[in-house]
């Protein structure tokens, strides 16, 4: 156990995986028009005005709210987030134009830079008196977080060192700020980010001081004397007298290794736990690997929604109570879901562990995707399960946090796919891919997926290491996957013996050649939430393999809540849509109420049931063809009765 619980597996970089399939086609939309339209939007919005130091300062565009903010001081973060965008999407498909746009903006930032190495468009134009006197609202490190990890993206992707060098002088700078050395400031963000961005800094520069300050801030987190009440005395502010009067919103409430609960604001409490995680790697820290145990339980059996989505409330954009699982009212908000992506990857550093691979991949393919519309222009911000035909995209948000979030996620994607240790491969999530391994001792491993997964579930794969190399390859077993069945190089393999928390695991000396067939039959099943879930009462959700299924009026009129499942989908006819790229939809038997009913309200006879067929699609595909209504739970009291 002591030798599993040391290893460290580290995500691949993003370029060294090549996508092609369902991913490789998001990438292809991204590449072809999100990456240029968060850029155009970022300049419509006049954030590019805000960092350029040869324009008047733009003052405030976004008035301030009751938190003494404004939305526009998260500006940095969405332009970091864009440029990370276009830095994946420019190893994809080189384009010179985006690049060069994205040049400039990095040449405003090194202008924009201060001597000590203070960045933050915000505090230098608009507020310049204000740095560091309000880290509980105004968001300050996690502006820097996501410029960070465009740095590093954007390092990966072109080679230029620019962007890298300025966010490692301001986190240079950081680290003399923040700490318990006299004159230092003992705090954190209020928004966490920055934590996550300081491991991927210190991982591509090797330098172990930016892992140590995101080490400082996540151990710092909560202790008494609390640093948000201590910081709004000193700036004659009343500390009780904020937005939301908690510290659960920031997670700030306890001391990390002691909260249990996952509650307060979705996404930062997803950025948290994937720092946290990343550290708990880093360190080999078992006491935060113990937390972070307990706040998954919490989270995935009483607070998610079967998308992946999390955070029900917009009052608070975040956990209410257990169970509290609204679906037409669903907040989900797209970065919540891509944090819980981030959350559950990192938690798989320590080592593959089914339980939080397939949450990861439910959550990408539900919760998150969904943000995205096919062609990669409009967004969405929340996900209900349920819409009575007036939910739609939009082209830009006030606080548009959740275009660039979503479409960095999936340029990525690949580096969440694959994880390396020393000497094994874990592969998390399947689809058509080449990756390229570096292992121990100099071994570098191609290996290829040859598969039209998630539609289908025959997976091969071809492993070609550059010389013959004993080291194991983990491959993914979902819990759905009954009947999974694996062959080496032809030969048949018993995947109950080699099956480690839910990786089939292989362990030999592999030689340029080898191939290996993964099947995972992809059987249409019912999803009944638990009876506490009093929304989802009497009713049932479809999914076929990692895909949740939905309605929608496009494919069957209208009304949907008449239409009752009425055997079990496991028969169900699939087709393809040919305006869905090909995707697979499922043709079910259902009895549909009758429209007979009249003018009456209310009346002492139910409807008339007949005999019907509905059309089920990915629910990450919703609202991409005709504007209509959509359902995700469909009443199931004929399946219960049957039961």
């Amino acid at each position: 156990m002591s030798d599993k619980q040391s290893r460290q597996f580290r995500p691949l970089p993003v370029p060294n995986v090549e996508l092609a399939g369902l991913f490789g086609a998001r990438q292809d939309a991204i590449c072809n028009s999100t990456a240029a339209t968060l850029l155009d939007r970022c300049v419509e919005a006049g954030m590019i005005q805000a960092i350029d130091v040869s324009q008047p300062s733009p003052g405030i565009v976004i008035p301030l709210q009751t938190w003494s903010g404004s939305t526009q001081m998260f500006w940095d973060s969405d332009l970091g987030k864009s440029i990370e965008t276009i830095a994946y999407s420019l190893y994809r498909r080189p384009n010179a134009e985006l690049e060069a746009r994205a040049d400039a903006i990095i040449d405003m930032y090194e202008k924009l830079q201060q001597e000590d190495g203070y960045l933050n468009a915000w505090f230098q134009r608009v507020q310049p008196g204000r740095r560091w006197t309000n880290l509980r609202d105004h968001h300050e490190l996690y502006c820097a977080g996501h410029l960070i990890e465009a740095a590093v993206a954007y390092y990966q992707a072109t080679g230029k060192r620019k962007l890298l060098d300025i966010m490692s002088r301001f986190a240079d700078y950081m680290i003399t700020v923040f700490g318990q050395g006299e004159g230092q400031l003992r705090g954190y963000c209020g928004h966490e980010e920055v934590e996550l961005a300081l491991v991927k800094l210190g991982r591509v520069t090797g330098e172990t001081k930016y892992l140590d300050l995101a080490k400082y801030f996540i151990d710092e987190r909560g202790q008494e004397p609390h640093f948000f009440t201590e910081e709004a005395l000193r700036d004659g502010r009343d500390p009780k007298n904020f937005v939301q009067k908690t510290y659960e919103y920031s997670q700030s409430h306890l001391p990390v290794r002691e909260q249990t609960k996952v509650v307060g604001h979705a996404v930062r409490a997803m950025y948290l736990y994937s720092g946290m995680a990343d550290i708990a790697t880093e360190y080999n820290d078992d006491t935060l690997t113990a937390a972070l145990e307990t706040l998954w339980d919490d989270l995935t059996t009483k607070q998610m929604y079967v998308t992946g989505g999390i955070g029900p409330a917009a009052s608070n954009e975040g956990f209410t109570d257990y169970y509290d699982l609204p679906n037409e009212s669903a907040y989900a908000e797209t970065c919540a879901s891509v944090g819980l992506v981030f959350w559950a990857n990192r938690m798989l550093g320590r080592g593959p562990n089914r339980r939080y691979a397939d949450i990861m991949e439910v959550a990408l393919y539900n919760g998150a995707m969904a943000g995205l519309s096919q062609d990669g222009k409009t967004f969405f911000y929340e996900n209900p399960l349920e819409s009575a035909g007036k939910h739609h995209r939009w082209t830009w948000h006030h606080c548009p946090c959740c275009p660039p979030n979503i479409a960095r996620l999936l340029a990525s994607v690949g580096s969440y796919m694959y994880a390396a240790a020393d000497n094994e491969i874990a592969v998390h999530l399947y689809g058509e891919s080449k990756a390229r391994v570096p292992l121990a001792a100099g071994v570098t491993v191609q290996l290829s997926q040859t598969t039209r997964y998630p539609w289908d579930g025959a997976i091969r794969f071809e492993v070609n290491p550059d010389s013959a190399a004993k080291f194991a390859l983990s491959l993914r077993i979902p819990e759905w996957a009954e009947g999974a069945t694996l062959a080496i190089n032809g030969a048949p393999v018993d995947l109950t013996a080699i099956t480690v928390d839910g990786y089939a695991r292989i362990e030999r000396e592999w030689q340029a050649g080898d191939s290996v067939d993964l099947t995972l039959p992809l059987i249409p099943r019912t999803l009944f939430a638990n009876p506490k879930v009093r929304q989802d009462a009497g009713r049932a959700a479809l999914m076929r393999g990692p895909l949740v299924y939905c309605v929608e009026t496009t494919d069957n009129g209208h009304d949907l809540s008449g239409i009752s499942l009425s055997s079990d989908p496991a028969s169900a006819k699939t087709t393809e849509i040919a305006a869905l790229e090909g995707a697979v939809a499922l043709d079910v038997s259902v009895t549909r109420d009758e429209a007979d009913w009249g003018s009456d309200l209310y009346r002492t006879t139910p409807p008339k049931r007949a005999a019907s067929t509905a059309r089920f699609v990915p629910y990450h595909l919703w609202d991409n063809r005709d504007p209509g209504e959509m359902l995700v739970w469909i009443r199931a009291d004929q399946l219960q009765r049957g039961a």
